[in-house]
This record gives C-alpha cells, structure tokens and sequence, in this order.
C-alpha cells in the first residue's frame, strides 16, 4: 500500500448555487463539490493560493488525496474536473470524487530502481538512462501500491528495460497497451565519441587520382 496519501484541506460550504459560489471566489476561495460514493454532494471550498500551489505542482487529476472537511469523515477523493477562468487561466470550480475501496483509478507510480551493484554494464562504466521515473497504471483505490520495482541485476550496456519487463503489484496493470521504454543502459560518453569517431572514419572514402589514357 502506498505509505502517505497527501491530504487535501477543504471547508464545507454553507451556500449553493452561483451566488454562493461568487462569494466564495471573493473570500479568496476556489468553490467545489464532492460527489459519489453513495453519498449526498458536499458543496466545499478550498483557498485559491493553496490550490493553485498543488495545480502548478502537476498531476492533480491523478493524483489521490484524503479530502480533510471539519465536521465530516475523512475520505479518499481523486478530481475529476477543474474549471478554469477563459482569460486568466486561473481555477474557478473544482469536481471531487469520493473512491470506494473497489474504484479502478489511473495514477502515477513511482518507480525504484534496485541492485545497481549487480548491473554487468554499469561496472564496466555504463550509464543508466532513467526515462520514465513513475508510470501511469490503473489500481485499485484500497490497494494502491507505493512503487514499482525494477531490478537491474544483470542488465548489460545496450540492454532496455520495458514496461512489460517489471513484474507489476497484483491488480495494477498500465493505462497503455504500448510496450514503453522504463530505462536503459547506455555506452559511457567516451565511448560513444570513440565509436563516433569510427564510424566517421569508416565513412570517409580515400579520392583516387585518375589518369587521362
């Protein structure tokens, strides 16, 4: 299970509609709704700068927190939209989803990289090409793993591991068929500029002096 689910701090909203939505924005708040889970909506509304710090942080829409409301149980909730002014780009409303333990969501794993003593190809002065670092997979919302793990024990220079490669958590599985590339091992940079250097003069064709008959 993942270790720490980051919380997200919210407070229930007294009023509905564009009104009390107005207001809010004038207090300095984003207004929301927290919907699902065989539950009523929770109207709530989060402060404008410490929602815009998480937006700029990136993967909000993937990412799951545990939704904190004064007076309410603690609940697990992923957003599922925020609207944005037109000219300022600045959010205005944001959708929450309450998540049943059985929920299937896309997120972005972590990926730990292992037994880097053991890489053939790392010793002999290789360099690890770390390409995605967290991978997106569909899991379950009561059993969200806390990372991947990707053995490099044996890999030589060359050698590419792909997604398909990892043994992934049980019920996790990616959000793309595509078999993508999680690393590799490459050639150090002096031995690529020497096999440059090679393949340059290999290319290079000696001029012939011709004589006229």
């Amino acid at each position: 299970m993942a270790s720490e689910i980051p919380d997200l701090h919210a407070l229930e909203r007294t009023g509905i509609g564009k009104g009390a939505a107005r207001q809010a924005r004038r207090d300095g708040m984003v207004p929301g709704i927290v919907f699902g889970g065989d539950k009523e909506p929770l109207p709530i509304q989060i402060p404008f700068n410490e929602l815009l710090k998480k937006l700029k942080a990136g993967r909000f829409r993937s990412t799951l927190f545990n939704l904190k409301v004064d007076g309410q149980d603690d609940v697990r909730v992923i957003c599922r939209d925020v609207q944005r002014d037109v000219v300022k780009d600045l959010p205005t409303h944001l959708d929450l989803m309450r998540l049943r333990r059985t929920t299937k969501i896309n997120l972005f794993i972590h990926v730990n990289f292992v037994n880097e003593d053991e890489a053939p190809g790392l010793k002999k002065g290789g360099v690890l090409t770390v390409v995605r670092p967290e991978v997106e997979l569909m899991v379950t919302a009561g059993d969200i793993p806390e990372e991947i793990t990707v053995d490099l024990a044996g890999l030589n220079i060359g050698d590419i591991v792909h997604i398909s490669d990892v043994t992934l958590p049980a019920g996790a599985k990616p959000t793309t068929e595509r078999d993508f590339v999680i690393c590799n091992i490459s050639a150090p940079s002096g031995l690529k500029a020497a096999e440059d250097e090679d393949e340059v003069e290999a290319d290079e064709v000696p001029a012939t002096e011709q004589t006229e008959d």
